[in-house]
């Protein structure tokens, strides 16, 4: 991390120059530049300095003023300038904005596999604790990328992904019968209507908001879209935004006779990535154990 952040105090860098210079400063031969991960799929050098920029990021060490392109933040010079011997993760945890996203990391896998996020910090980590840790890891960084990504998209789009979405989880029908119906409502409140089912037996009613981070949804937005349902005789509705909802929006959704569910951002993308919405599998690893009943003795 160190020679990463130390060539983004130089300027706006790309990876692929950035894996040049450092390959240089450190003097690796032609193979070590060019060896790649063992998916064959990218050059271990370029993966470890794009992991390196990613992990920066959260801390606010690097900024990205353009897609692709990054450089040391203020934070980063001042860090810099106190000549660290090295930067690693532990480093990091000193901010309290990676503190939160690291911790995210473990707080969004399965219970079990919390215990597997800690663990693998530990030498004496199992290969079943590494593998499950950096899944967790991994899946708390694309998961950052994605709200990134829809955040700089255009209301249009957002409501386009709100129709994939939503087709994908089993509603609506097809897209075009999602499509002609989601952001053509506007009546009051409603961005848009959904058909339940295949059939159109019941009609889910839709608010799409693309809020900045830090913009939260509060009780008077979903008492206004809840308003919205009642006056169109409704009884189910999503509130759907790439913020967050506050406490007294969310207490007061489960107060409801209505069936109102509420997606924050973090929700959001949880559902992309489970159903596939803005992501593709790049790799999958298949994890084999011993069959002890093949080699159990015959009765």
């Amino acid at each position: 991390m160190l020679p990463v952040l130390s060539v983004a105090a130089e300027g706006e860098v790309r990876v692929p120059l950035a894996a040049q210079i450092i390959a240089d400063q450190l003097g690796l031969t032609e193979d070590e530049r060019e060896e790649m991960l063992p998916s064959g799929k990218q050059r271990l050098l370029h993966n470890r300095v794009h992991w390196a920029k990613f992990y920066m990021s959260k801390a606010g060490l690097i900024d990205s003023p353009k897609r692709g392109i990054f450089v040391a933040s203020a934070a980063g010079q001042a860090l810099l300038a106190t000549k660290p011997e090295r930067i690693d993760v532990d480093t990091l945890k000193a901010f309290p904005a990676f503190a939160e996203f690291y911790g995210q990391a473990g707080a969004s896998a399965e219970p079990d596999q919390v215990a597997a996020t800690v663990a693998a910090t530990r030498s004496d980590a199992t290969p079943e604790e590494q593998i499950d840790a950096a899944h967790a890891v991994m899946t708390a960084a694309l998961k950052a990328d994605l709200l990134q990504r829809v955040l700089e998209q255009s209301p249009a789009f957002f409501e386009r992904l709100i129709v994939e979405l939503l087709v994908a989880m089993g509603y609506g029908g097809s897209h075009e019968d999602a499509a002609r119906q989601l952001g053509k409502s506007g009546d009051g409140g409603i961005d848009g209507v959904i058909d339940e089912d295949r059939l159109g037996l019941d009609r889910i009613y839709v608010q799409a908001k693309r809020y900045a981070t830090g913009t939260g949804v509060g009780r008077p937005e979903v008492q206004g879209f809840v308003g919205s349902l009642v006056g169109l005789g409704a009884n189910k509705g999503v509130f759907v935004t790439t913020s967050a909802f506050s406490k007294q929006a969310l207490d007061y959704a489960r107060s409801l006779q209505q069936r109102v569910i509420l997606i924050d951002g973090s929700r959001l993308t949880e559902l992309m990535t489970e159903f596939g919405v803005g992501v593709r599998t790049t790799r999958v690893i298949d994890v084999k154990r011993l069959d002890e009943d093949f080699f159990a003795d015959e009765a």
